[in-house]
């Protein structure tokens, strides 16, 4: 690894796996910028880092990633801060729960801005600067990619696209020498549900039936997934690209 630090951007960084990717990033010795809507939400996810390592390796950018000039702002902010990017996490995604019967275009159209419009035009924005620097980049998807799943069809879809850009990219960026790679994670505790829309019973409900499924017997934390996105991210995994890890607790063998 070079003397020169690490820089990445992460999205949704203000709670969830994305705060916990961006402590473990910052923890490594990484430059990390965190994006998200929230501009609270980031504020803590650095002070948090500060708390166990008092140093800035954490800035914060509040942006909307489907705003159509994020992607730009989020690379000016970048090359500002350093003048280079090794890293691009991209883990902001939206999920909601639609039954077929009460899907509206509106609310597919947000979906798939979130979790495939907004990953792709980032990554396509960040591309020079991980040229450059023999950069890499890891998507964030979720075993719902892999399998289905009722009233969430179009989050498991985009998902499954998200996974499936992760390996077109792989073979296309390979001449770049620029490595592509996901984590797909399984029920992992965080306000996932709550956003979706379900009340704090129901999502109470659900966690217990998700962990009653899980072979390991109980839901994941967010530092578990962070640590494998650290793995992929790593300069060191020289020659591992195109590839899908899921983090599941042994869910998908189920």
């Amino acid at each position: 690894m070079s003397e020169t630090p690490l820089t990445a951007i992460v999205t949704g960084a203000g709670s969830g796996i994305g705060r916990a990717i961006a402590q473990r990033l910052a923890q490594a010795g990484v430059q990390v910028l965190a994006v998200g809507r929230r501009e609270a939400a980031l504020a803590e996810t650095a002070r948090l880092h500060q708390r166990d390592s008092p140093d800035d390796r954490i800035g914060i950018l509040p942006a909307d990633i489907t705003d159509p000039e994020a992607p730009q702002a989020i690379v000016a902010a970048a090359v500002e801060r350093w003048n280079r990017l090794d890293i691009l996490i991209n883990n902001a995604g939206y999920m909601e729960i639609m039954p077929l019967a009460e899907l509206s275009a509106d609310r597919v159209r947000r979906l798939w801005e979130v979790n495939v419009t907004a990953p792709s035009l980032l990554a396509h924005h960040v591309l020079p600067l991980l040229r450059d620097t023999d950069g890499t980049i890891v998507n964030v998807s979720s075993v719902l990619g892999q399998r289905p799943g009722a009233e969430v069809a179009h989050y498991a879809a985009s998902k499954a696209a998200l996974e499936q850009l992760t390996r077109s990219w792989a073979l296309e960026l390979a001449p770049d020498r620029i490595r592509v790679n996901a984590v797909a994670p399984g029920p992992v505790k965080s306000e996932a549900l709550l956003a979706a829309g379900m009340s704090i019973a129901g999502a109470a409900e659900l966690e217990q039936a998700e962990a009653a499924r899980i072979p390991l017997g109980r839901r994941g934390e967010p530092e578990e997934v962070a640590d494998w996105v650290w793995h992929l991210a790593n300069p060191e995994s020289t020659w591992l690209t195109g590839q899908v890890i899921t983090v599941d607790g042994g869910l998908s063998l189920t």
